[in-house]
């Protein structure tokens, strides 16, 4: 599940707005843009601004609707998406769950204000198991987070030795095996299955006690979060967070292993030259490389990244 991909600033005026003020505030933002201005003053009843550019004007806003159609891609862009219906809304103790329908991605998991994981984006789970390139067959595979269901059902088609998939939610997973069911299938209605089984669990004591027993995986596949928009890694605690995921998954990955993860927005490249940064300061030396999908429901590109330990030579 992508996650933390943006954050939502709501708010309430305390005091009646000054609608001058307001306007000239908002007049230089439109105007570096190169738009032009016209300004319709009804006096005591505010202001009606619109900017044009030369391909024409921005298009409405439709506000005050009972579905919110509007969402922020990763590199803060506004999306309007065609959402029709709220299928399921819920807080969960950890998060905010929302499951929308749309006309064209189908039911679309959004956890906290982040789109997750649509029913059209069978991409993303291609991408972050390695893209049709991996033998699953008779391997050990680690997934931590994808609560959606998407990438254990995948895998399980494959004939995998054993699937284990730590995720801390309850909720998230109850909601997806009743409405993201062409995502999941009916892998989620049971935790144990022929060759796999789900932790209800946070992952970092999973993690944790894995490592203390030995036990050794031939994939660990994080969709857990994706790589922060924040550039300041030594002050967001998310970067110290993946950085912890990282060098734990590493202890628990076969010399020969691969780790999948999900980066973030092609767009965010300082970013993303950052997590790579951080994948040399890691406990063991690793290599990676990296690949560009389409994700449908995210209408942007979004980068994953294949981790392997560095083969020392003998």
């Amino acid at each position: 599940m992508a996650a933390a991909r943006h954050s939502t600033l709501d708010f309430m005026l305390g005091t009646t707005a000054d609608c001058n003020a307001v306007l000239k505030a908002l007049q230089p933002v439109f105007q570096e843009q190169g738009m032009t201005e016209t300004v319709h003053n009804w006096e005591d009843h505010g202001y009606l601004a619109t900017y044009i550019k030369k391909n024409g004007r921005l298009p409405a806003i439709l506000r005050g609707g009972v579905i919110d159609r509007y969402w922020p891609t990763a590199d803060g862009r506004l999306v309007e998406y065609d959402i029709d219906e709220v299928v399921y809304d819920e807080d969960s103790p950890f998060q905010n769950i929302k499951i929308l329908h749309s006309k064209q991605f189908g039911n679309i998991l959004i956890l906290s204000g982040d789109v997750n994981l649509a029913e059209s984006d069978l991409a993303y789970t291609r991408a972050i198991m390695g893209s049709g390139k991996e033998d699953y067959t008779g391997k050990e595979v680690l997934i931590l987070g994808g609560g959606d269901g998407g990438i254990l059902y995948e895998i399980v088609k494959l004939k995998p030795k054993m699937v284990t998939m730590s995720n801390i939610d309850q909720m998230v997973i109850d909601g997806c095996k009743k409405y993201m069911r062409k995502t999941c299938g009916d892998v989620l209605d049971n935790l144990k299955g022929e060759c796999y089984q789900v932790l209800i669990e946070d992952c970092i004591p999973v993690l944790k006690r894995y490592a203390k027993e030995g036990r050794m995986f031939d994939y660990v596949i994080n969709d857990l979060t994706a790589v922060p928009i924040s550039t300041s890694p030594e002050e967001d605690s998310t970067w110290e967070f993946l950085r912890l995921i990282l060098d734990l998954s590493m202890k628990v990955l076969k010399q020969d292993g691969k780790y999948f993860t999900q980066g973030n927005c092609i767009n965010l490249t300082d970013a993303l030259t950052l997590y790579e940064e951080q994948l040399s300061r890691l406990y063991c030396p690793v290599e990676f490389s990296k690949e560009i999908v389409c994700v449908p429901s995210y209408m942007e590109l979004w980068v994953f990244y294949t981790i392997w330990k560095k083969q020392t030579e003998i």
